[in-house]
């Protein structure tokens, strides 16, 4: 699927600056302003982990120009490969600091931006030319634009989550579901700052540009700041875990390596985004109530407690985790660590059957991935829900027992 999309972006790309440079550009002057606005969209972009959508006002640009019909009340005559062209040589112009610095756009980044604005192009520009839209005129043809704005997005949500799908291989619904979710937020922003600067430009002319593109971009801004806001809280709920590993405690990166494979399975489970920032604070702090002990248990492992001491352990992580103003969602998954798995929710499933896979493969030696599945397996009658142990032994074999961190 991956190679499908990338073979159908680079095709669409070639075929459109081949024509573009036969024939020239038409309405240079549109042309270079909405090309410089896609490539001041670039150079402002930003990937951070909070982000879907890297650069959105170089988004708002191209679809604007896709949906371009006039300037100042004079019809443009651009077709959709000129569109594709100018969006793509403007693209590339304002990736350069960005690949100069090591951080160049991915492949799926550049393809999304080829594909998505040559639908707007191809499903706008030839109806325009020939007269479909202006027989329309009015409240019709601002409804046409929106409705056709919301089959792109439609379009760029199931292309990111195809290629999120084919790059992770994580489930494709649960992908799609968060993709379609995103377009309530930036994404509408997106949108309503491309359709309204079509119809500003034809209204006013190029003027309209800057005018309509500044509250984006000072949306864009606002979000970064939220954006650095929720890392350094992350990073702040990542330390405090850490106190159980520098009090000796538990083992070195325990907690992070429990995080991070706790959310790959809860990908796997098809967890919303929401779900899954639960999931990963909950993996972080779940041993924090051990600090309560006045000896440490060996490695960790409260597995060996009696079920009385690893509830009253569990409840004093959760009691923790209040105290420190994260979501009550997450000091319930913690408190209900100990308890049978039928009377948990699902991160709660998850968190316990991670964390004791990485205490039985620290003590399992060779061949220990296996054993300790065998012996999760062994324990779903009670400890462990078999749904869960089927989707941990699933992400292992996928990944070669190597989990990366999640996405966004």
């Amino acid at each position: 699927m991956r190679t499908s999309v990338h073979l159908t972006a680079a095709l669409l790309t070639v075929l459109s600056l081949g024509h573009t440079l036969w024939s020239g550009l038409d309405g240079r002057v549109v042309a270079v302003s909405f090309g410089l606005l896609v490539a001041l969209g670039e150079l402002t972009r930003w990937s951070g982990p909070e982000s879907r959508e890297a650069a959105p006002l170089a988004s708002a640009a191209a679809l604007s120009y896709a949906l371009l019909g006039e300037d100042a009340g004079r019809a443009t005559h651009h077709g959709a490969l000129q569109v594709v062209a100018v969006v793509v040589a403007a693209t590339l112009v304002g990736c350069v600091p960005h690949v100069a610095r090591g951080q160049g756009p991915t492949a799926d980044h550049l393809a999304r931006r080829v594909l998505t604005a040559g639908f707007a192009a191809i499903c706008f520009q030839p109806l325009y030319n020939q007269g479909v839209f202006e027989a329309w005129g009015g409240p019709a043809y601002v409804l046409l634009l929106v409705a056709l704005l919301v089959l792109t997005a439609l379009c760029d949500a199931v292309l990111a989550a195809a290629l999120a799908h084919s790059r992770t291989g994580w489930p494709f619904g649960p992908l799609l579901r968060d993709e379609l979710r995103a377009m309530l937020g930036i994404g509408t922003a997106v949108c309503a700052t491309g359709v309204v600067m079509a119809l500003a430009v034809a209204v006013v002319g190029l003027w309209a540009l800057p005018v309509f593109s500044l509250p984006l971009l000072l949306t864009q801004l606002a979000f970064r700041r939220y954006a650095a806001v929720r890392a350094t809280y992350r990073q702040t709920i990542a330390s405090l875990a850490r106190a159980t590993e520098i009090a000796g405690y538990t083992p070195a990166g325990h907690a992070r390596r429990v995080a991070v494979l706790s959310c790959a399975v809860g990908r796997e489970l098809g967890l919303s985004e929401a779900e899954l920032t639960v999931l990963e604070y909950a993996a972080l702090m779940h041993d924090i109530g051990q600090l309560s002990l006045v000896d440490p248990v060996p490695a960790g492992a409260t597995a060996v407690l009696p079920l009385e001491e690893q509830r009253r352990i569990a409840l004093l992580g959760g009691a923790v985790v209040r105290q420190t103003g994260v979501a009550a969602a997450v000091a319930v998954v913690v408190e209900l660590q100990a308890d049978p798995y039928r009377e948990q929710p699902v991160s709660a499933r998850i968190v316990r059957a991670v964390n004791a896979y990485e205490e039985k493969v620290r003590d399992a030696g060779a061949g220990g991935p296996l054993r300790a599945l065998e012996e999760l397996r062994l324990g779903t009658g009670r400890d462990y829900h078999p749904e869960v142990v089927e989707s941990l032994a699933r992400v292992l074999a996928r990944n070669g027992g190597v989990v990366r961190e999640r996405i966004g």
